[in-house]
């Protein structure tokens, strides 16, 4: 109602029209250096042509990931992997798993891929698997497949979700697709684990599904997943372990002599875990796995028309075609790194994350949330607002990723982050340092001292920075979304 008031409406509409020109100009920038093509070339391009104006595409203006300036998005990014896996698409390009006849090589890496990851996992001899596009569609077959279990074991119409306030929105997403009611619980600090007894509290009759992370987006924290485990067992109620971001470095975490809490099928009440093959697994965008305790709840993923005039249709996930050459690439990876190559990155990666979260421990004015173990460090500031710290280091060149509730920043390590720590803490502590001679002018000023965060501003997942205003936030995120098909 409040923003109904003229006065206020228009200032709102000031804001959305400021952050659409800043979004539009960062992400969909025009000019006479950028050519638009929005009709198809009356005569078809050479393929030398294409493939020069696909390098100019390639090295368009961007923040550098190839000199470790990005958190997350690429974790590998070495060129002789790059190599491999271009190799294998272009084996594989017109290959569809939806014909097992004609690839059926595409089928056998499919079906080995999973088996790796089952191991990895530590599951039972019963268990099973299928690859999808992405932590989101790992997460959404998950989701089903408990749905399905339910109605048809239990025969609950009105399923319910209880998971974290922390854990990935794609459960949010499955809940809106699926028709789940969703229980969000607290992850207070200091821990920023999921709260056990709210938990309990929450499961009733119509309980489909417990939701844990390992570790979640935020701020990199591994839930109790034994705790849930118990109570998973206790009320036999599936559970989920989301271990999208984790991925293979969670998974090599005692191999390469760090410390590690249980999170995978060893707990007995973990029926199912996703993980992402294209983050720590460094196989190509696009790929991910989900894992099931055992064959029937992977069945209730599946989806059969029997009775169709073109015959029996039969999908194991969301997609119908899939592409095979992702697959390839995805083996090729899993294949070329090997277990010794991904023992050895997790050290790396791990063991950057550490001395990241120990220099931000060191700072008088910074505050590392919880106790981190794998790769992702999140802290704020005691004393400043974190979202002009990170707006700082969005100027100095870094791509670093804001978070609210509460207000701070996290560096999800990656091997080229690796090259690159050092010089992340570096700006990270002259950012600071400048922040903190703006407040002390403000103060000279008279003004009042800006202060720390108190959450007016919001983060959007995936671009540098923050945003002015939470008011506005889902106003701006659906100009983000359209700013991305402006062509």
């Amino acid at each position: 109602m409040f923003l109904r008031i003229p006065a206020v409406r228009a200032k709102v509409q000031k804001e959305i029209t400021d952050a659409t020109v800043k979004l539009q100009s960062k992400l969909a920038p025009t000019g006479p250096s950028i050519t638009r093509y929005l009709d198809l070339p009356s005569k078809g391009w050479s393929s030398e042509t294409v493939l020069e104006e696909l390098q100019d595409l390639a090295t368009m203006d961007h923040t550098r990931w190839e000199d470790g300036y990005v958190s997350g998005a690429v974790y590998h990014g070495g060129e002789d992997l790059m190599e491999l896996q271009a190799q294998a698409f272009g084996k594989f390009t017109v290959a569809n798993p939806i014909h097992p006849d004609v690839f059926p090589g595409v089928r056998k890496m499919e079906a080995e891929i999973v088996a790796m990851v089952l191991k990895l996992f530590n599951a039972p001899r019963d268990a099973a698997g299928v690859t999808t596009s992405g932590g989101t569609e790992s997460i959404l077959m998950a989701c089903l497949s408990a749905r399905q279990k339910a109605y048809a074991e239990r025969n609950i119409t009105e399923p319910e979700m209880i998971m974290p306030e922390t854990a990935h929105p794609a459960f949010r997403k499955a809940a809106q697709y699926f028709g789940f009611k969703v229980h969000l619980v607290g992850s207070p600090a200091p821990s920023y684990q999921v709260d056990l007894s709210s938990i309990r509290r929450l499961i009733n009759s119509n309980t489909a599904l417990l939701v844990g992370s390992a570790p979640n987006f935020p701020h990199g924290i591994i839930d109790d997943i034994p705790g849930l485990s118990d109570l998973a067992v206790r009320y036999k109620i599936p559970l989920h372990v989301d271990c999208c971001l984790g991925s293979f470095v969670i998974a090599f975490l005692e191999k390469a002599g760090f410390e590690s809490l249980l999170f995978d099928f060893r707990c007995p009440g973990v029926t199912s875990i996703s993980c992402d093959t294209h983050k720590y697994g460094f196989a190509p965008k696009g790929s991910s796995t989900v894992l099931y305790r055992s064959t029937t709840l992977r069945s209730y993923q599946y989806f059969v028309v029997p009775d169709w005039s073109g015959g029996v249709y039969a999908s194991p996930s969301m997609a119908g075609s899939r592409p095979g050459a992702l697959i390839a690439g995805c083996w090729a990876s899993l294949m070329n790194v090997g277990e010794d190559g991904y023992t050895e990155s997790c050290k790396e990666i791990v063991g950057t994350a550490r001395k990241i979260a120990q220099s931000v421990h060191e700072h008088p004015e910074l505050e590392v949330l919880g106790n981190p173990l794998v790769s992702v460090v999140a802290f704020t500031s005691l004393t400043l607002d974190i979202y002009d710290i990170a707006d700082g280091m969005s100027a100095k060149g870094w791509h670093l990723n804001s978070l609210q509730s509460p207000p701070a920043i996290h560096v999800a390590v990656t091997l080229p982050i690796v090259q690159a720590w050092e010089q992340l803490v570096r700006d990270l502590k002259t950012v600071v340092e400048e922040e903190r001679t703006k407040e002390k002018q403000r103060m000279l000023e008279g003004k009042d001292a800006k202060g720390k965060s108190k959450g007016d501003s919001a983060a959007l997942y995936g671009v540098a920075g923050s945003l002015p205003n939470k008011s506005i936030v889902v106003e701006i995120s659906q100009v983000f979304l359209d700013t991305l098909y402006k062509a």
